[in-house]
This record gives structure tokens, sequence and C-alpha cells, in this order.
């Protein structure tokens, strides 16, 4: 794969497309078992949506579905779900009384740090697993995908960020 911004062959980026889809479905797995622990209190979109408003802290309800990429009656939807089981906060916003911001609980909170540090701890015995030469290889293009994508970078301490 070419070190710097430029036009890569078909077969160049199929290969980078097929090694990223086959990583793909180790880190859906690890998604999905994290999740397990607490399947019978949120679905996949519903901590997608408590990882958001943990990133972003008090949003209004617009931004919360942009962020997510759906409509404003989806995401109303999803905060009613989340609000009955008392994962998010709705209150008015103090410098404008028409807006309502969104926000995690505390409840909110342990939920999405808990999945992460199941999560954490899953990718790093992958990572473990790894020629140890990889590695820092690894990092650098997964920044850059990521960099590509606009997504935000985590580290240990952003729980918030583990979707």
């Amino acid at each position: 794969m070419r070190s710097t911004f430029g036009a890569a062959s078909a077969s160049e980026v199929d290969d980078v497309v097929s090694a990223v889809l086959t990583a793909s479905r180790v880190l859906v797995g690890v998604a999905a078992r994290s999740l397990a622990i607490v399947e019978e209190t949120v679905t996949l979109a519903q901590f997608r949506t408590l990882v958001v408003l943990g990133a972003h802290g008090q949003i209004n309800l617009g931004r919360l579905a942009e962020l997510l990429d759906v409509t404003p009656s989806t995401a109303l939807r999803m905060i009613d779900r989340l609000l009955a089981v008392d994962l998010v906060t709705r209150r008015e916003n103090p410098d404008d009384r028409r807006e309502v911001l969104l926000g995690l609980t505390g409840d909110g909170t342990k939920v999405v740090r808990k999945v992460t540090a199941r999560r954490r701890r899953e990718i790093a015995a992958v990572v473990r697993g790894m020629n140890v030469e990889h590695r820092a290889d690894l990092v650098q293009a997964l920044r850059s995908f990521a960099d590509a994508a606009h997504e935000p970078h985590t580290d240990a301490d952003a729980a918030a960020l583990g979707w």
C-alpha cells in the first residue's frame, strides 16, 4: 500500500478491503460478545446512542440524529426507550427553553464503561497474539483508516468512545 496519498490500483484497494473485511469480522465478534453482558438492557443501536452521547455530552435531538445518521424521529424513539430504563437524561436547555438537551445518566455511563472495558480486554488479547513487529504498523494503518472515515481517536482513558 502506498505511504502517501494518491491513486491506488484496483488490486491494491481490493487487497485492503479484503483485509479490513476479515478484521471487521473479528471486531464484530468482539463487539457482540462485549454487548452480551448488557443485552437485556440495551440493543446494539441503543448502545451506539449511549456512546455518542458519552462522547459529545449534552446535545439536542437534531445533533444526535445527525451523529447517528438517522432521522430525528428514529433518534427520538431510541431516546424514549433509553429514558424508560434510566440510561439517558432529557432536560430543558437553560440558554434556550425551546431546546431539549440529551445526555447520559450515571447508569448510562456505567453501561458504556462496562461494555468498553470488556471490549478493550478482548482486543488486547488479540493484540498480544500478534507478531510484535506488526503492532506499530497496525496502529499507524488503523489511525489512517479512522482519519479517512473522520472518526475521532480514542485512548485508554476515553471509555466514552468505546463503540
